[in-house]
């Protein structure tokens, strides 16, 4: 998945805000949380996700994944997906899964405002 198809993809979900910060990376939020960091050269981006508990402990021990650096040192459930070795429609899952994490924390008073409340 390039940053193009990565951008589009994370683009097309409901009321998410684009940001480019730390450095140059693609990072991708809902209600002001942060779901999905792009990081890495253009020819080898990596892509950061929150993930649930189990997913934190399965996703590593298959190839391409990893817990993300610095967020997952500090106890947080993120893991990191190389592209290219990740097969791109998993990679949509995963980001959109985490996207659901993200939406699901939010207060119902902002799930509202948003206009998400029905999701």
């Amino acid at each position: 998945m390039t940053y193009e198809e990565y951008n589009a993809f994370c683009s097309a979900l409901p009321a998410t805000t684009y940001v480019m910060q730390w450095g140059g990376s693609h990072v991708w939020k809902v209600g002001g949380k942060v779901f999905c960091i792009g990081g890495g050269s253009e020819d080898a981006p990596a892509y950061s996700f929150k993930v649930s508990e189990i997913a934190f402990m399965i996703l590593p021990e298959q190839a391409g994944f990893r817990p993300a650096p610095y967020l997952a040192s500090r106890g947080l459930k993120w893991i990191e997906a190389r592209a290219g070795i990740v097969a791109q429609d998993e990679l949509r899952e995963l980001i959109h899964a985490s996207y659901r994490l993200v939406l699901g924390g939010l207060s119902r008073k902002k799930r509202r405002e948003l206009g998400l409340d029905g999701i």
